[in-house]
């Protein structure tokens, strides 16, 4: 009892400790960009696969093409279109210092729209970034820009829209500008993640502790009065997410912090993010532990890998040293982009009696903020000092491949549940001789049973090489197969009567292209590539109605092409012919009348 009471006293007397500082962006500058009430679906910080989210995602009633406006003054200083990110996206600049950036389009406003496709005529591409001067395309607050969509790496409808700061591109959290957005509802803890940090992250699991509401946002421990632990050493994560509204969607936290024995220790903010530093979310996260089907753990902890600039310290690095049998209070501190705040106290305790004498680890480890070298006698791994989080084991194991065109064996390397910063390169001796005029058509595939990536291997002497992103099963195979172009050929003259578009299927055996490029009539023609799917050509000018001649190139990683043409016949719709019925007459006592019969007056 002694001890709650000590609890409560000393998490009251440190409260304005937690007061975040007040942020000096310019307040009501922007506009809402759509014509409809500001939803999000995202906020800025939300957890994703290998990044935060840098911006707001704001609904669009499920639909697309919604009018998007210019949220403030200025000037359109990029256009990109791209098969994944952020589809079709523009950025305007803007006299304050800050860009705005709007994502997943669809067509841009006219006069865009037209120097666009212009320019992607020009260069036969259809994949293009563009940069433009404060003349060229100036906009006003509140002018249509574009209209939205569903392109690149967009699961649904929605506009992607983001606030950074022009001259180092770092994305700034939109909320902090004062847009008209409620929220109500403070953050929500849901669980405690407990480590032994004498150990790598990556040689254990967390402990987990269930929490429970206690009175209005504070949280405790459900069920355990104290956690005792035998580690001397320990660090803490947290399971949490904001919403908007309640039974609203759960988005990101803003912030968290954590208290040792009532002295701040660390914490992170997400409210300035780069692109560069958004990988860094694999060292926030327990990455492992959710590869492996569990929760979204934030550490509130710095990894000794982790460059990132999230992380605040205040008084260590967030591993706490528990020195005595005594009981030390910790006090977390969760806070949304307004301030709302959710609160976890409880004491800590270590027992010699719990504590497990490890045995010697003697294995090989690669080691953070370090050269990392790996050699056998045909394979070889290397990783530069940037590349890991924390140190990583090293397992290894080699297996003969069964495939026909492999030419070396299957080298695993780790698994992929043990994230990188920095790519992996590789290299692999060819357990064969590789025929000249064969070296240029080697690939190396990395794959594990949740995924699979291709790289063009080059050739080094006796070895061939490649980087990934990941740890996992290395092959080096010979790719002579060309790609094949689907829905192509199958008949002397295609007909497309009324169509507003014709599509085109390319398949490849190690589903990597390199290449598309399409013809009509020995011209080219812009193709589109959204979400790396079907090509699709929508037709314009450049195709009238009439018979036509369809050329289409292929290439894959290393060169093999195809070539395929098909002659289609572009017309307008026509309605068929109506056939017309002619109704039959009755006789009645020998004389004719129609089925509806006049009436008299």
């Amino acid at each position: 009892m002694r001890n709650c009471y000590i609890l409560v006293l000393l998490v009251f007397s440190n409260s304005t400790l937690f007061a975040q500082s007040v942020s000096n962006y310019p307040k009501y500058y922007f506009r809402n960009p759509l014509g409809i009430p500001m939803e999000l679906t995202a906020n800025m910080g939300e957890l994703r696969s290998n990044h935060w989210h840098m911006g707001l995602d704001l609904r669009t009633q499920q639909k697309e093409n919604l009018p998007v406006y210019a949220a403030a003054a200025g000037y359109i200083s990029k256009v990109r279109i791209e098969p994944f990110g952020y589809g079709r996206s523009i950025f305007i600049n803007h006299p304050n210092g800050l860009t705005t950036v709007y994502g997943h389009l669809n067509d841009f406003f006219p006069a865009l729209e037209k120097y666009v496709t212009e320019q992607q005529y020009k260069n036969q591409v259809w994949a293009i970034e563009l940069d433009f001067s404060k003349t060229q395309f100036p906009v006003f607050k509140s002018q249509l820009i574009a209209y939205s969509g569903n392109t690149g790496s967009s699961q649904g409808p929605h506009l992607h829209f983001e606030i950074r700061d022009t001259k180092t591109s770092r994305c700034l959290n939109p909320l902090l500008f004062g847009f008209p957005v409620k929220d109500d509802v403070p953050p929500e803890i849901i669980r405690l993640g407990l480590y032994n940090r004498s150990i790598s992250l990556y040689r254990q699991s967390p402990q987990i502790f269930s929490l429970k509401k206690r009175d209005g946002n504070n949280y405790v421990l459900n069920g355990v009065p104290v956690i005792q632990t035998g580690f001397k050493k320990i660090s803490f994560a947290i399971q949490a997410f904001d919403r908007m509204k309640p039974r609203g969607s759960e988005d990101g936290i803003y912030s968290a912090k954590i208290f040792f024995n009532n002295e701040p220790v660390i914490g992170f903010v997400l409210d300035s993010i780069d692109y560069d530093e958004s990988a860094y979310i694999n060292a926030q996260i327990d990455y492992k532990y959710r590869y492996n089907g569990g929760y979204y753990l934030q550490h509130l902890s710095l990894l000794p890998g982790d460059h990132g600039a999230v992380y605040k310290k205040q008084n260590g690095n967030g591993i706490l040293n528990l020195n005595d049998t005594g009981f030390h209070l910790v006090h977390i501190d969760v806070r949304d982009v307004y301030n709302h705040r959710a609160q976890l106290d409880f004491m800590v305790q270590y027992l010699d009696s719990l504590e497990h004498t490890a045995l010697p680890d003697t294995s090989i480890k690669f080691i953070p903020n370090q050269n990392n070298f790996f050699q056998k006698q045909d394979f070889e791994l290397s990783l530069t000092p940037n590349a890991l989080y924390d140190t990583v084991p090293v397992v290894y194991y080699k297996s003969p491949s069964a495939l026909i065109n492999s030419i070396s064996a299957i080298h695993r390397f780790n698994d992929a549940s043990f994230p990188l910063h920095d790519a992996v390169t590789v290299r692999i001796k060819p357990e064969v001789e590789v025929p000249e005029e064969l070296k240029n058509k080697i690939v190396i595939r990395r794959n594990d049973n949740r995924s699979s990536s291709v790289r063009k291997a080059t050739w080094q002497q006796e070895w061939v090489s490649a980087s990934f992103k990941e740890f996992g099963n290395f092959q080096a195979l010979i790719d002579t197969i060309p790609p094949v172009v689907k829905s192509m050929g199958k008949e002397d003259t295609i007909v497309y009567s009324g169509s507003k578009y014709m599509a085109v299927e390319a398949w490849d055996n190690f589903g990597s292209l390199r290449n598309f490029r399409a013809e009509i009539d020995g011209q080219w023609v812009r193709f589109s590539n959204d979400k790396a799917g079907t090509f699709i050509y929508v037709f314009d000018e450049k195709c009238p109605y009439g018979i036509h001649q369809l050329k289409v190139t292929i290439d894959d990683l290393v060169g093999n092409s195809t070539t395929q043409t098909q002659w289609f016949r572009r017309e307008p719709y026509t309605a068929p012919a109506r056939k017309v019925v002619h109704k039959k007459k009755k006789v009645i006592s020998g004389k004719s009348i129609n089925k509806r019969p006049s009436i008299k007056k």
